[in-house]
């Protein structure tokens, strides 16, 4: 190859690798259209693989709190119910007490989104748990949709529960709640947060509405099975994105991940 067409192509290759590394530049500090808009949940594990007792810590609570910043889970061994609310991942455990929960922790189920509010529903009079949920299913666009929720108020009466740790080998999730501790309270302050999923995730999260507590003071909470509330204000995002992680060992690859536990379900959500 002549000398000068040598250069020409040598300069040609050299701008097109310099408007590459601009492009990327650029990309990375304005972000791509691709995902604009874009709400992920992230989970870990299926609620199923928890019914049957996978309580085997799969991500760590570090590396979960990377993925957003408000969220609803459990621990290893299922020690404590999850809350984590503003970046900050707290353990509810058995006996009441609420801790932040260290990094190197880790849960079997999980799920956590960024939270940045879309809408505001605006609720009138006095509810209990399951008057919120229906009124916000009918205030809500689509039943198809998966959304993320946080209430913060002035709460007439709540009531939450939290599990112990358990020992191999792990009993089934509705076993588990026969032996659960209830917190009663009442004219307390705090945030309710959580999800509610369509019905096609049946089997992988918890369709309908799955919420947890923790007070104003982050010295008290858990999975909530009652409430009341007045003039309950909620803030709502709809996520569009799901991202799951799933185990690759323990309890988990034996799960029998077929029959269906809607009964089994109910009862462990209810507590009843």
């Amino acid at each position: 190859m002549p000398q000068r067409m040598a250069k020409s192509l040598g300069r040609r290759l050299a701008l097109c690798a310099l408007a590459l590394w601009a492009a990327l530049l650029w990309g990375c500090a304005h972000g791509s259209l691709e995902g604009e808009g874009e709400v992920t949940l992230f989970q870990v594990s299926t609620i199923d693989a928890l019914m049957e007792g996978a309580f085997q810590g799969q991500v760590s609570v570090g590396r979960l709190a990377r993925q957003g910043d408000l969220g609803i889970g459990t621990f290893h061994a299922l020690d404590g119910e999850m809350v984590i609310l503003e970046g900050r991942v707290y353990q509810v455990r058995a006996d009441g007490k609420v801790r932040l929960a260290d990094p190197d922790l880790t849960t079997p189920f999980a799920n956590v989104v960024r939270f940045r509010p879309q809408r505001v529903i605006q609720l009138q009079g006095e509810m209990s748990l399951d008057e919120l949920c229906r009124a916000l299913d009918q205030a809500l666009p689509s039943p198809n949709l998966l959304y993320a929720v946080r209430l913060d108020g002035a709460f007439a009466y709540l009531k939450a529960r939290s599990v112990p740790a358990q020992e191999r080998p792990y009993p089934k999730l509705v076993e588990v709640v026969k032996r659960q501790s209830v917190f009663e309270f009442r004219q307390v302050q705090g945030t309710v947060l959580g999800f509610r999923c369509p019905e096609f995730v049946k089997g992988v999260n918890v369709p309908g509405w799955h919420l947890h507590f923790l007070d104003q003071t982050r010295n008290a909470g858990g999975h909530v099975l009652e409430l009341r509330i007045k003039d309950p204000r909620v803030e709502v995002v709809t996520v569009n994105r799901f991202v799951m992680v799933l185990p690759t060992g323990g309890e988990f690859m034996h799960s029998d991940l077929v029959t269906d536990k809607a009964a089994d379900l109910h009862t462990v959500e209810k507590g009843r």
